[in-house]
């Protein structure tokens, strides 16, 4: 297909995805460049900033409105740990092995036979080595330069990361030996309610795609489609789930809206990471009732509302 005729058949939304890839909108102010890519990538919908009622609206609104310092904390996976180990305690805190400011820092012959390598600021740059079956150190190093080079703020504007220090970090290696994976357990919480979340499966399973399946707090399936198909069988109620809530419950107090992920291995419960922007604010609900009803949860500022009124 010709360039002249694939532009005639793209649509705008498509146009305008693929102009924020190229980053011909990144001198655009954050409120124009957010409108841009919630039309992009919301398949042509308009964002209103000033009376948001979707999730996904709000999520938008967030960045611009609700900038606490502690959001940066909150997001790095370093600091993060030890900011959720004051509030619930070292136990359910993943072993780290070392943190480095660049990859060639990295010492491989401190660390264990399998371990997980990924970086402290963006989404996306994570790596599991296992030395037995050997590595290439050449090619983790260029993986993780062009990592630290990535700021996620200039690709969604989610303002925490703006100032996130781009490092690595080691963990210790987790897998369950029932499910032989690492299961993702995410709540979604407003302010110290988890009102429901989702099971991330198959994330290792080159054979598969990453499922997401959603459910309520008393564990029943909710049919939704995000980001993700369903898995083919539904993952199975976590023996800690009960404790999985009343943390989360604890970690969200006293934010508006704030999304806590948690493991399970064997049994013991680990804590995972703290997600603000869930899915960068840009990933549609199937069905779309949902992206409401998640809005009406996350309840914003009523003040700042109004002073966005007046602009």
């Amino acid at each position: 297909m010709s360039l002249l005729r694939k532009i005639r058949s793209a649509t705008p939304a498509k146009l305008v995805r693929k102009a924020l890839a190229k980053g011909w909108f990144n001198w655009a102010p954050d409120p124009l460049y957010l409108r841009l890519m919630y039309f992009g990538y919301m398949g042509g919908r308009i964002l209103h900033l000033n009376h948001p009622r979707r999730y996904n609206e709000k999520l938008q609104w967030m960045k611009i409105y609700d900038r606490r310092d502690i959001y940066t904390t909150m997001v790095d996976k370093a600091d993060a740990k030890t900011y959720v180990a004051e509030r619930i305690g070292d136990e359910y805190i993943i072993k780290t092995y070392g943190v480095w400011n660049a990859p060639e820092e990295i010492d491989y012959d401190s660390l264990p036979d399998k371990f997980v390598l990924k970086t402290t600021h963006d989404s996306g740059g994570i790596k599991i080595v296992d030395k037995r079956e050997g590595f290439d150190k050449e090619e983790l190093n260029r993986f993780f330069r062009d990592r630290l080079s990535r700021n996620m703020y200039k690709i969604t504007r989610e303002w925490p990361y703006k100032n996130v220090k781009p490092r690595i970090i080691a963990e210790e290696y987790l897998e369950d030996a029932e499910t032989q994976e690492l299961r993702d357990y995410k709540f979604f919480c407003f302010d110290g309610v988890v009102r429901a979340l989702f099971v991330a499966t198959d994330r290792q399973n080159p054979d598969k795609p990453t499922a997401f399946d959603f459910f309520d707090t008393d564990y029943n399936d909710l049919h939704i489609i995000n980001g993700h198909p369903n898995a083919d069988v539904l993952p199975k109620k976590p023996a800690t789930f009960e404790k999985m809530k009343e943390l989360a419950a604890i970690l969200s107090k006293g934010f508006p809206q704030l999304r806590v992920d948690f493991y399970e291995v064997n049994g013991k419960l680990y804590f995972g990471e703290l997600t603000l922007f869930h899915h960068g604010g840009i990933c549609p609900f199937e069905p779309d009732y949902w992206d409401y009803t998640f809005g009406e949860w996350y309840q914003i500022d009523k003040d700042a509302a109004k002073s966005i009124e007046k602009k």
